[in-house]
């Protein structure tokens, strides 16, 4: 597999987030999530008042987003059209929801980009994480963030061995990505675009796109 495959532009459609200008900056997606908070609280000021209102500091939402008034919200956070919060959610900063993307019970987010479409919605965490256009995660499945051992994550697989130097560096979904229910990606996990994961997986290293992922040992090329 060709280090190309890991690039921002291998994995994601920058039309469907208003974090592009941050993502067209760099390389390769771990290396925005420094700069999501500060990213987030520029664009803020800038976002049309008709569209937008802000909720105390740095949290602005779309007037047509849907937020469960049970829903927990610390900013900076952006928070798109037509995305809807549901019971219980907790966002905890650092958090960019794109346009009719959907945050359910009981999940939590925390320095992550959500694309577009996409869908955490039951018992989801995504942490230091990425989810490009559309990705869907299924109930219960979640992104570790943060080694047993607490040393930087390395991106690892097929050849690939890539410093991240972060200490915290959760899931990179490609667009389309569809993650079975109560599965784990652990810290720097690469899914390319279009792949599928079975249900109660342990992912990590570097998942080639239009694959589907059975185990660790068996991953298939789609529709052969």
């Amino acid at each position: 597999m060709k280090i190309e495959s890991l690039r921002i532009l291998a994995l994601y459609s920058l039309e469907h987030t208003l974090a592009a200008p941050l993502l067209a900056g760099k390389e390769y997606p771990w290396e925005v999530l420094s700069d999501i908070g500060s990213y987030i609280k520029t664009l803020g000021e800038t976002l049309p008042p008709e569209v937008f209102y802000k909720q105390g500091d740095d949290v602005w939402i779309a007037r047509s987003a849907s937020v469960a008034p049970s829903a927990g919200i610390t900013g900076p956070c952006i928070i798109d059209e037509g995305a809807e919060i549901r019971h219980c959610a907790y966002i905890r900063g650092h958090a960019m929801v794109g346009k009719q993307a959907v945050v359910g019970n009981s999940t939590e987010l925390k320095n992550a980009i959500l694309f577009d479409k996409v869908q955490v919605p039951h018992f989801n965490y995504i942490g230091d994480s990425i989810l490009g256009f559309g990705a869907h995660m299924g109930a219960g499945s979640v992104t570790s963030n943060v080694k047993s051992d607490k040393t930087p994550v390395v991106i690892k697989g097929n050849g690939i061995k890539m410093e991240t130097g972060r200490k915290k560096c959760g899931a990179m979904l490609g667009d389309w990505v569809e993650v079975g229910c109560n599965s784990v990606l652990n810290p720097g996990t690469i899914i390319g675009k279009n792949t599928w994961i079975y249900p109660a997986s342990c992912v990590r290293g570097v998942i080639p796109a239009n694959t589907i992922y059975k185990n660790e040992q068996t991953i298939v090329i789609k529709y052969e």
